[in-house]
């Protein structure tokens, strides 16, 4: 299993050899800008791999070749005076990561007055060079579009500028995303709802897309390991269960007893194949031991949910992708579609059955008995929850007509008020947009049904995600 714990961030910074025998102490003064930049890249979580000052297209080279053998999976290019784009492009090139242009002026202003006393030519160019980061910004950019190579830019000041120091760890973040992402494991577990086509989708796209494996998995499987849980297991997920959820006093005691054994099958489930995600469906229908399963199984999808493990029913790849992202932020990720609208409250109603994600609730998730899981086989205990009361973050992989998978965003709020006590998740969310304009532009996108739901402002974020993965982001609101 894939065990690296942080993302690689590449930093270097770029200079002009010939001018650091012109002018006395600039060379010292730009590596002291790029060892500041270094030290705020590492207050964030992060490996940064500083390549210092590159000055020569020799060292250009080297230090592509070094950024390739340390498999980072951004570079930071700080742009501390003018310098030839010969000592950019074969670091970039070799290393074949997105690139962040950091155009960072050392002060918010220089000092006019006092740099027009000094006395000394020589000394005023040196002085000037220490601050012209901006002038060769253009030159880079020349030439990373006539190579088609993509680049981002963050431009401001090298010191007390928080604009600066959020973009780049929202950049950092976003690697980070991407990074979790190639490397997940996602089962799926099941098929498909028949008939439901907008969540059919390409599983080689999905690759090309992300990265990651995907382990199909028989329900069977699940089965199995279920009929090897011992009692000892079973009492220790009850405890669990009763400690997370609030567990309602008309849930039977023989449906607790069959939601634990489930999720302890999960969980070996989990280990076997080293999930990340898991997307599942199945009808259960013929098959009393597989019906037994599959209609036990919220309660432990909701505890993996709530441990990094997001997990998507109805077979939905597109959104427990869609929910991983979300997680991998550390922000939720819960499962959700429309439910109803509210034009009285100008709110959208959304939620869906099966699981949850515990730790974005509004108080502790209610579990409740159901005697009908509506438009599926069986019965059993369900969840219920509002996601907690603030700023949200709604996210779609929308699977197009032309053969890619574009990024669905939008922001909005989680507000108080009534929600319908099915069972279920559902919350009441308003958007800046108003409800009748939010579902109209929503829509008109061709997403699917179902979305992913997280806590917080994300759409930022998101958008850097979707330029390192080279995936098209619309964000509605």
């Amino acid at each position: 299993m894939y065990t690296q714990t942080k993302v690689k961030a590449g930093l270097f910074g770029i200079g002009l050899q010939a001018y650091w025998n012109q002018f006395e102490g600039l060379k010292e003064r730009l590596m002291g800008y790029v060892d500041q930049v270094a030290v705020e890249m590492g207050k964030f979580d992060a490996e940064i791999v500083n390549l210092g000052l590159i000055d020569t297209p020799e060292k250009a080279f080297e230090a592509g070749a070094t950024f390739k053998t340390a498999d980072v999976d951004i570079i930071f290019l700080y742009v501390s005076t003018y310098a030839l784009s010969s000592t950019v492009l074969p670091v970039v090139r070799k290393a074949n990561v997105p690139v962040i242009v950091l155009n960072l002026s050392p002060q918010a202003s220089i000092d006019y007055e006092s740099f027009n006393r000094l006395s000394d030519r020589t000394v005023m160019t040196g002085e000037w060079l220490a601050h012209c980061s901006s002038c060769a910004v253009p030159e880079i950019a020349n030439v990373f579009n006539r190579c088609k190579i993509p680049f981002f830019q963050v431009t401001g000041m090298l010191y007390n500028d928080p604009h600066v120091w959020k973009e780049v760890l929202e950049w950092i973040e976003a690697a980070n995303v991407a990074r979790i992402m190639y490397h997940n494991r996602l089962g799926i577990m099941g098929n498909y709802y028949s008939g439901m086509m907008d969540i059919y989708t390409d599983l080689t796209l999905q690759y090309a897309t992300f990265g990651g494996h995907m382990e199909v998995i028989e329900v069977d499987e699940l089965s199995g390991l279920s009929a090897q849980v011992t009692d000892v297991e079973i009492e220790a997920k009850l405890l669990e269960i009763h400690a997370v959820f609030d567990v309602q006093d008309n849930c039977l005691p023989q449906e607790l007893h069959r939601a634990a054994q489930t999720a302890v099958a999960l969980d070996k489930l989990v280990v076997k194949h080293q999930l990340g995600s898991l997307a599942y469906y199945h009808k259960g229908s013929g098959n009393a031991i597989n019906e037994n399963t599959i209609t036990s199984v919220i309660l432990g999808n909701s505890l993996l949910t709530g441990r990094n493990i997001p997990v998507a029913g109805e077979y939905e790849i597109k959104n427990v992708q869609a929910m991983k992202i979300i997680d991998s932020f550390g922000a939720g990720g819960s499962f959700t579609e429309y439910y109803a609208m509210d034009f009285n409250d100008d709110v959208v109603l959304m939620g869906h059955d099966g699981p949850c994600h515990p730790r974005i609730a509004e108080g502790k998730v209610k579990v409740r008995p159901l005697e009908v899981y509506h438009g599926k086989v069986g019965n059993g205990l369900s969840v219920e929850m509002s996601v907690s009361h603030g700023a949200v973050t709604l996210l779609s992989v929308v699977e197009t007509g032309d053969g890619t998978l574009k990024f669905l965003v939008a922001e909005g709020e989680s507000v108080p008020g009534s929600i319908l006590e099915i069972g279920n998740t559902n919350s009441r969310y308003r958007f800046s947009i108003g409800s009748r304009n939010f579902v109209e532009a929503w829509n008109k996108q061709g997403p699917a049904h179902h979305c992913a739901i997280g806590k917080g402002n994300l759409a930022s974020k998101i958008k850097k995600l979707g330029e390192v993965l080279k995936v098209k982001t619309i964000q509605v609101c």
